[in-house]
C-alpha cells in the first residue's frame, strides 16, 4: 500500500479528511493490475470490440461497438465485465483525455481496444458507483490533466499516472451513502442539461427557418432579384500561408485564423502575429470584409463573420477566405446569405475532405449561388432578420447561463461529496484504513494465484515437451567410421 494517510479529523496528506477516511492512490484500491486494450483492425463478422465513443457518459454504452479482426481466444484477455471501469487513454482535447465510464451490467462478450485503460476495484470494499463519481470530481480531473502528456497534438494519460492519482477513501458503507445521494442529485442536474440541449436544438431549427425565410432556395427567388454567384457578387481571396521563417521579422502584424472566426462573431482574445513584410496591404482586412472558415469540420466549414475593424490593423491566414462585396451588395447582406448557406448545408456540398478536415476552396466558393436584391430590399431584409435572430441570441445567452450554473453546481456537489460534507459519517462504519488493508491482502493473494497459475502452465508445457519422443531414425542414418565420407544429396553434387 503506497503512502496511505489516514484522516483523523485533522490534517491528512496536507488536506483535512473526516474521521475514518484515508488518502490513498488509485493503485491502492485496485484488485487487479491495470490493463491497456489491444489494437485491432475492423473486420465484418469478427469479434466485438468497443468504440471509444462508448465512453460518452459515466456509463459505458455497450451498443457502441464494431467487429474486430481477432478470434475469441485472442480477445479473451481483453473482455469487459460488469463493474469494470474504462478510461480514455488519449484525445486531441485535454478536457476529454482520461474521461472514464463504468460497465453497468454483465455484457455479452465484448472486448476493449487499445484506446482504453481498464481498472477493476473490489466491489466488496469499493463501491463502483462511488469510484465513478469520484473519477468525475474536480480533484481527480485536475490531476489527470496535469499528468497528461501531448505528442503530435494528442494528449495521453499512462497507466503509471492513473495508478498514482491521489484519492480520498471513505469507509465502504459511507461510499454507498455518498453514491446514492449523488445519484439522486445528479439525476436532477442531468435533467436540466437535457432540457438545455433540447432547447438548443429547437433554437437551431428556428434560426435556420428564419434564415431560409430571408434567403429562400434559388427557385423561390423573386423575379426582380439578380441571380448570380459568389465570385461575381464580390471578390474571394485566400489568406496568407503561415511559415516558420515568418514568425519574426521587421513587419510583424496580427492576423486572424479559424480559431478567431465564429458565426457572426470574431473572437480577438487570442490573436497571433507574424511578419508580413511587403505583403501586408494584400492581406489587410477592411471593415465590412466577410471571413469564412476554409478548413473545419464539415458542418462548420464556411462559418462566416464580418470584420468590423476590431482588432485594428489585422491580416488573415490561409485557413480563412475573404469575401469583399461589390458596390451593389451590402456586407450585411453577404453575411446573411453566407449564414443561410451554412445552416442550409449548402457549403457542405462543396467541401473536400483531406486528413479528416473539410476544405472549402476559393474556386468552389466562387461558384456558389448568390442572390442580389435591390439595395433597399437588402437593407430591409438585413434589419428585420437581425431583429428576429437577436431574440434567439438572448434565449441562447440565457441557456448558456443555465448551463454554466448547472456545471458549477455539479462541481460544487462533487467537491462536497469527496470532502465528507454531503452525507453524515457513522462511527460504527469500518474505517478506510481497515478496508485498504483488506484490499491489499486480497490483491496480493490474487497476484500469488496468478503467478502460481502461470508457473503451473509453464511447467505443464515443459513436461509435455519432455515427453515427446525423438523422431525415428532415417533408413540412411548410418554411423560412419572415422575417415569415411558419404556423397552429398543429389542437388549438391556436380
Amino acid at each position: 500500500m503506497s503512502g496511505i494517510k489516514v484522516g483523523a479529523g485533522g490534517e491528512a496528506g496536507g488536506d483535512a479528511l473526516p474521521e475514518g477516511w484515508a488518502w490513498a492512490t488509485v493503485g491502492d484500491v485496485l484488485i487487479a493490475p491495470i490493463a491497456n486494450g489491444r489494437s485491432v483492425r475492423t473486420e465484418d463478422g469478427g469479434f466485438p470490440v468497443l468504440r471509444l465513443t462508448a465512453l460518452r457518459s459515466d456509463k459505458v454504452d455497450l451498443a457502441e461497438r464494431k467487429e474486430g479482426e481477432w478470434t475469441a481466444d485472442e480477445a479473451a484477455p481483453f473482455l469487459v465485465r460488469a463493474n469494470d471501469f474504462l478510461i480514455c487513454r488519449g484525445s486531441g482535447s485535454l478536457d476529454l483525455v482520461g474521461r472514464g465510464a463504468l460497465v453497468p451490467e454483465a455484457p455479452d462478450p465484448v472486448a476493449f481496444p487499445d484506446t482504453m485503460i481498464r481498472v477493476r476495484v473490489p466491489v466488496e470494499h469499493m463501491s463502483p458507483r462511488f469510484f465513478t463519481r469520484l473519477w468525475a470530481s474536480p480533484l481527480v480531473r485536475e490531476q489527470v490533466e496535469a499528468a497528461a502528456r501531448t505528442t503530435a497534438g494528442i494528449y495521453k494519460v499512462s497507466q503509471p499516472a492513473v495508478r498514482e492519482l491521489r484519492i480520498p477513501v471513505p469507509p465502504t458503507a459511507e461510499q454507498h451513502r455518498i453514491a446514492a445521494a449523488l445519484d439522486t442529485r445528479m439525476a436532477r442536474l442531468d435533467a436540466v442539461d437535457r432540457a438545455v440541449t433540447s432547447a438548443r436544438r429547437d433554437l437551431a431549427t428556428l434560426r435556420k427557418a428564419v434564415l431560409l425565410d430571408a434567403v429562400p432556395e434559388p427557385e423561390q427567388w423573386p423575379a426582380h432579384w439578380t441571380a448570380t454567384t459568389t465570385g461575381k457578387a464580390g471578390t474571394v481571396e485566400l489568406g496568407r500561408a503561415r511559415h516558420p521563417d515568418w514568425h519574426t521579422g521587421p513587419k510583424v502584424r496580427p492576423y486572424l485564423r479559424v480559431a478567431n472566426v465564429f458565426e457572426d462573431r470574431i473572437d480577438s482574445s487570442d490573436v497571433k502575429v507574424m511578419d508580413f513584410s511587403g505583403v501586408f496591404g494584400k492581406y489587410r482586412l477592411e471593415p465590412g470584409d466577410i471571413l469564412l472558415n476554409e478548413g473545419q469540420s464539415p458542418h462548420l466549414v464556411g462559418r462566416p463573420a464580418m470584420y468590423r475593424g476590431i482588432p485594428e490593423g489585422v491580416a488573415f491566414t490561409n485557413s480563412l477566405l475573404r469575401f469583399r462585396a461589390s458596390g451593389d451588395v451590402l456586407p450585411g447582406w453577404a453575411l446573411l446569405v453566407f449564414r443561410r448557406h451554412l445552416h442550409a448545408g449548402r457549403f457542405m456540398r462543396e467541401v473536400r475532405i483531406t486528413t479528416n478536415l473539410a476544405h472549402l476552396s476559393g474556386a468552389r466558393l466562387k461558384t456558389v449561388e448568390f442572390p442580389v436584391p435591390p439595395l433597399d430590399e437588402q437593407r430591409h431584409l438585413v434589419r428585420t432578420t437581425k431583429q428576429r435572430l437577436a431574440a434567439f441570441g438572448r434565449i441562447e445567452r440565457g441557456l448558456d447561463r443555465v448551463a454554466r450554473h448547472n456545471s458549477a453546481v455539479r462541481r460544487a456537489l462533487l467537491s462536497e461529496a469527496f470532502s465528507g460534507r454531503l452525507v453524515p459519517q457513522d462511527p460504527a462504519d469500518e474505517s478506510a484504513e481497515e478496508l485498504l488493508k483488506q484490499i491489499r491482502m486480497e490483491r496480493e493473494a490474487a497476484e500469488a494465484e496468478r503467478k502460481a497459475a502461470r508457473t503451473a502452465a509453464r511447467t505443464g508445457r515443459k513436461a509435455k515437451s519432455d515427453t515427446i519422443p525423438p523422431p525415428p531414425a532415417s533408413a540412411d542414418d548410418t554411423t560412419l567410421a572415422d575417415g569415411e565420407q558419404t556423397a552429398l544429396f543429389l542437388e549438391f553434387n556436380p
